[in-house]
């Protein structure tokens, strides 16, 4: 059973490479860490997270989409990166070797959180 963890706590963290072998979180697991995240929600049933925004314009979107792709190459741990209508941004999150959920993924909204607007 996975612990939940503080949002300052995983975005302390660095993601770990994973290509496989660990396991993924349950929907349990997965609902107890969002309470730290609570900008985030599951989707797909429970095999990923996803957190939207609506922005001022495209120049915002963009400059967020760039911002979390950066920070995404740093921690070699990729999401779904999603630009709709001009100015409405959405990301989803899940680990891809496993089909669902990891601790990196829960890491890497924490750190999005810090960098993106409210």
């Amino acid at each position: 059973m996975q612990t939940p963890q503080a949002a300052c706590d995983l975005a302390a963290k660095k993601c770990v490479p994973c290509e496989g072998g660990v396991p993924k979180y349950s929907s349990a697991e997965a609902e107890a860490q969002l309470a730290a995240l609570p900008a985030w929600r599951l989707t797909h049933d429970g095999t990923r997270i996803r957190r939207d925004w609506t922005l001022r314009n495209f120049r915002e979107g963009i400059k967020l989409m760039n911002t979390v792709g950066a920070l995404a190459e740093r921690e070699q741990h990729h999401p779904d990166l999603h630009l709709e209508g001009y100015r409405r941004v959405w990301i989803e999150i899940l680990t891809h070797a496993i089909g669902g959920l990891s601790e990196n993924d829960f890491i890497l909204a924490a750190k999005i959180d810090a960098v993106a607007p409210a």
